[in-house]
């Protein structure tokens, strides 16, 4: 029986050498091997309870695309969308902080009643160029909305933006129903244009 338990116990080690390999960070790996206990994981342990702050942080976002007006419209879907899917808001624009804090302070307690963070960056230079930028860097952004009265909304409902300038899908908000029947549609873009009014 000698040889078969010998048998067993090497595999045993090296199934524990294999799950050491797999599951520890390079340095509890050395420790590991030279059979010293720092930090080594115990299987046993539950794993760590992230705080409610750091699941925040993590939490998927939706851009808005904000000129020099905010129609009343635009941030009810904006805050409908961002309360049903659980993400927060960052708000993209070319305007000064005072204007951004003007434009959304009626919206700030509607949005902390509804658990919804807030972020406001201002952009510059070219709009589809900053706003491609500034997408291309944070991963953490699902999609981006805009108005359809303004410069973006306007370019996209036209047909005169690229439909892959920005790197993540953009919801144009219908905000002025007479002024969006009135536009002529790009040919073959009105069965797949989807009012939210």
């Amino acid at each position: 029986m000698t040889p078969l338990t010998n048998a067993l116990k090497k595999m045993l080690n090296g199934l524990a050498h294999a799950d050491a390999g797999e599951y520890l960070t390079p340095r509890q790996k050395t420790a590991y091997l030279q059979n010293t206990a720092v930090n080594v994981v115990n299987s046993d342990e539950p794993p760590p309870v992230l705080s409610e702050k750091a699941v925040k942080k993590t939490r998927r976002r939706v851009a808005m695309y904000m000129g020099s007006t905010l129609p009343a419209k635009m941030m009810d879907y904006v805050i409908e969308t961002c309360s049903s899917l659980e993400h927060d808001l960052t708000v993209l624009t070319l305007e000064t902080g005072p204007v951004s804090s003007a434009l959304l302070e009626p919206y700030l307690k509607q949005l902390e009643e509804r658990g919804i963070e807030l972020e406001t960056v201002k952009l510059s230079g070219e709009p589809i160029t900053g706003l491609a930028r500034y997408l291309r860097n944070h991963s953490e952004i699902a999609f981006m909305t805009c108005k359809d009265t303004g410069y973006l909304g306007r370019s996209y409902i036209n047909g005169t933006q690229a439909r892959n300038a920005l790197p993540v899908p953009v919801v144009v908000v219908v905000v002025d129903p007479k002024a969006a029947k009135a536009r002529p549609a790009v040919q073959g873009e009105e069965a797949g244009r989807t009012n939210i009014a």
